[in-house]
């Protein structure tokens, strides 16, 4: 079966809505739509003043030449609105309306000539208060438009690479190594014998015991290096060795702080 040319495919109809997925070309029979569902207010006010304002740029008025019957009559219609869709209204808005109501009165009431010269501008109260809440606007409007930290303006922060300090570790002087080594005399001098003996102690095998001492690249008490019960002359014995050790580079002393204990350690290759 052939089909007609000039027959014309009717086009896809789009779905009016998804819901879950799903295409809805139709209106749902038990559609419900709340009465206020569509209600929406374009401006919001700041206050009563606001809204006056508003009114008058709106319309380009002079703000020096208020017509006051039509200002109080759109005044009106936007409060009768607020009330139509809910909105609590503040007492200042209500406090404004009466306002406006008696100025609109009073402007309406006949008066002599003698009177209206004597008699002050009913919109002056207003007017004044209009201009100054309008120059308050305009300046908090200047300073928002200001460049903002945080908001058109972001301060660059660079954290700084990790610095490890290093201590300076104070000189061994001359003087405090013989404070030492008169510690560990006085100290050999409690292990003093009457019994005279007498052992061959070599300087050059005390350097190798020293180092041996030292081998594993540690710090150790100087005082540590010596034996007390060898007595003066194995202290002095192993002082030689730690000074010929010192003179050929292969140990150096140490100390954390001044006045602090000495170490020694061997030196790296």
């Amino acid at each position: 079966m052939q089909q007609d040319p000039n027959t014309q495919t009717p086009p896809e109809q789009l779905p009016l809505a998804l819901v879950y997925g799903e295409a809805f070309t139709e209106v749902p029979l038990d559609l419900y739509i709340p009465p206020d569902a569509l209600e929406v207010i374009l401006e919001a006010f700041e206050g009563p003043l606001d809204l006056l304002l508003y009114l008058i740029r709106k319309q380009n008025i002079d703000i020096l030449d208020i017509p006051v019957a039509e200002i109080t009559r759109q005044y009106m219609g936007y409060v009768e609105l607020m009330k139509t869709v809910r909105l609590e209204l503040a007492a200042e808005y209500l406090v404004m309306a009466a306002m406006l109501a008696e100025i609109k009165s009073r402007m309406l009431l006949p008066r002599s000539a003698e009177a209206e010269q004597e008699e002050e501008d009913p919109r002056a109260e207003l007017i004044r208060r209009l201009q100054e809440y309008e120059r308050f606007k305009t300046a908090a409007e200047d300073l928002d438009g200001l460049p903002r930290l945080g908001r058109e303006l972001h301060v660059p922060q660079i954290e700084a690479p990790e610095a490890r300090a290093r201590k300076l570790l104070p000189q061994v002087s001359l003087e405090e190594l013989l404070l030492s080594m008169a510690e560990v005399l006085r100290r050999a001098d409690m292990f003093e014998s009457h019994q005279v003996t007498r052992e061959a102690l070599s300087t050059r095998e005390r350097m190798s015991e020293v180092l041996e001492r030292l081998k594993g690249g540690g710090f150790v008490a100087f005082v540590a290096l010596f034996r007390a019960e060898e007595g003066r002359l194995g202290v002095v014995v192993t002082f030689m060795a730690v000074l010929e050790l010192i003179k050929e580079s292969l140990v150096e002393l140490v100390q954390n702080e001044p006045f602090a204990p000495i170490h020694v350690r061997a030196r790296a290759e």
